[in-house]
C-alpha cells in the first residue's frame, strides 16, 4: 500500500488548567486533514489557564509533545497554540469610507482595512485575531467581496480579539522552552467554534460555553465569526473541590466520585445507592464511611448552579437574552459531566447540546471528546489559511486611539437586534 504524501504537517498544543494535549496532523494534496499523533499529560505549573511555574508546564509540554511525536513517527518543532484565559476580550471597529459611486479597486479594500485596523483600541493589550467581517454597500451589509462592484460608500466592521500582554508572553516563552517555535497564538474559543460549531450555526447564531478545569469561556457568534466573549474563573476542577471540601476527602477520589458516579440530575433512585468515600487500598479500609449518591449529587447540582447563574448573566451581558430564539453548544472537559446538559438547558431555558470535534479523520477516540475541542480545532483554523490585519496592532503605542465606548454600544445592539 503507497504511503500517504502531506504537502504540509501541522501541529497544535493546549496548555490546560488540567492537562496538555498536543495534535500531529497531516494534510494531502487536496486540502483535507489526517491525524497523524496524539498526545496528553497531566498539566503542572499552570493555574487558572495562566502559567505559573514554567518549568513544570514546560515537564508537561515535552511529555505530550513527544507522545504525538512517537505515535506519528516524526519529529516536531512549531505549533499553533491555544490561550484559553489571560484576559481574553473581543470586540468590532465599524469604518466606512466614499467612493463617490466609483466601482471598488483594490486600493480602496486595503484603505479601508488600514482604517479599520487604526480604529482598534487595545487598551495595552495584545490582539490575538484581527480580521474583516462581511462588506457593506450603502450601508447593505452581507457583501463578501466587494471588489469590483459600484457603490457610494463601502464600509466594513473588523473583528478584534485581544488578551492581556503577561499571559500571553508566558505562554509564548512555555512553548519555547520546550524547544517549539509558535506559528500563533489562537483563542480558545476561535479554535473550539471552528471544532464544533457548524457554518450554519456560527452563521445564524449560537452561543458556545467552553467549560475547561478552571476556566470557562462563554462566547457568542453571529455573522460567521465571534462577536462576543466573557472568561469565567471557575470550571469542572472547582465542582472537585466543592466535594472534597465537604467530605473531607482527597481531591484525586473526589474527583473519581464525580466522574464515576456524579451527575447534575438528581434522581429519586440516588437515596438507595450508597458510596464508599475516600481511597481504595486505605489501611482502614473497612472503616470508610458511605455516602449516598444523593449526598454526592446535591453538592454537584449546588456548585452547577452557581456556574451556570454566571453563564446565564454572560449570556445577557452580551445581549443573548432571548432563550426561545437560539441554542448554547456545551464543551469541554466539563460538559463530560453526566447530566450537566440537561441541567443547563432546565436553567437556561434554551436547548443545549454537546459539541464534540469533527471532520479530522484520524483523530483517536480517547481524544474525540469535548475535552479535545480547542486541540482539533487548532488545526481546522492552521489549515484555514486565516487572514491576519495584526500587523501594527501588537503594541498599543502603534494604534490610533478612540473612544471604545460607542464600538461596544454598536456590538452590544447589533447583537440585541440579531438574536
Amino acid at each position: 500500500m503507497m504511503a500517504v504524501r502531506y504537502d504540509k504537517i501541522i501541529s497544535t498544543l493546549d496548555i490546560g488548567s488540567s492537562k496538555v494535549s498536543a495534535l500531529i496532523a497531516g494534510v494531502d494534496e487536496g486540502g483535507a486533514i489526517h491525524v497523524l499523533g496524539t498526545g496528553q499529560r497531566e498539566s503542572k505549573g499552570v493555574v487558572r489557564g495562566c502559567i505559573a511555574d514554567m518549568q513544570l508546564a514546560e515537564l508537561s509540554v515535552r511529555h505530550a509533545v513527544e507522545q504525538a511525536e512517537r505515535i506519528a513517527g516524526i519529529n516536531i518543532d512549531r505549533v499553533w497554540l491555544a490561550m484559553s484565559a489571560g484576559g481574553l476580550d473581543s470586540l468590532l471597529s465599524p469604518v466606512e469610507i466614499d467612493l463617490g459611486g466609483d466601482k471598488v479597486e483594490q486600493a480602496d479594500i486595503d484603505d479601508l482595512l488600514t482604517a479599520g485596523r487604526a480604529n482598534i483600541d487595545t487598551r495595552g493589550k495584545v490582539v490575538l485575531h484581527v480580521s474583516p467581517t462581511l462588506y457593506a454597500l450603502d450601508g447593505n451589509a452581507g457583501v463578501a467581496n466587494p471588489l469590483g462592484l459600484y457603490a457610494d460608500r463601502v464600509g466594513v466592521e473588523i473583528h478584534a480579539v485581544l488578551a492581556d500582554p503577561a499571559p500571553v508572553r508566558n505562554l509564548d516563552m512555555t512553548a519555547r522552552a520546550s524547544h517549539l517555535g509558535v506559528d500563533a497564538i489562537v483563542a480558545s474559543p476561535v479554535a473550539a467554534g471552528l471544532a464544533c460549531l457548524s457554518a450554519e450555526e456560527r452563521e445564524l447564531g449560537v452561543a458556545m460555553v467552553e467549560m475547561g478545569a478552571a476556566v470557562t469561556n462563554v462566547s457568542v457568534f453571529i455573522g460567521g465569526m465571534l462577536a462576543g466573549l466573557v472568561t469565567l474563573n471557575q470550571g469542572g476542577a472547582d465542582i472537585t473541590d466543592e466535594i472534597a471540601s465537604v467530605f473531607g476527602i482527597r481531591r484525586a477520589e473526589a474527583e473519581r466520585l464525580k466522574c464515576f458516579h456524579g451527575s447534575a440530575i438528581t434522581s429519586p433512585r440516588d437515596h438507595q445507592e450508597s458510596l464508599d468515600v475516600g481511597t481504595p487500598g486505605d489501611a482502614a479500609q473497612a472503616e470508610r464511611p458511605k455516602i449516598t449518591r444523593a449526598q454526592l449529587n446535591s453538592i454537584i447540582s449546588q456548585r452547577i448552579d452557581a456556574i451556570v447563574a454566571d453563564i446565564g448573566r454572560a449570556l445577557k451581558e452580551m445581549g443573548f437574552s432571548n432563550p426561545g430564539k437560539h441554542h448554547v453548544v456545551l464543551t469541554g472537559g466539563g460538559a463530560e459531566l453526566k447530566g450537566l446538559a440537561d441541567h443547563m438547558q432546565a436553567a437556561l431555558g434554551r436547548m443545549v447540546r454537546v459539541g464534540r470535534p469533527t471532520e479530522l479523520p484520524g483523530l483517536p477516540d480517547a481524544h474525540s471528546g469535548p475535552a479535545f475541542s480547542t486541540m482539533a480545532g487548532l488545526a481546522l483554523y492552521a489549515n484555514s489559511n486565516p487572514s491576519d490585519l495584526r500587523l501594527g496592532l501588537q503594541g498599543s503605542d502603534s494604534v490610533v486611539k478612540t473612544a471604545n465606548t460607542g464600538v461596544i454600544a454598536r456590538i452590544l445592539q447589533a447583537i440585541r437586534e440579531n438574536l
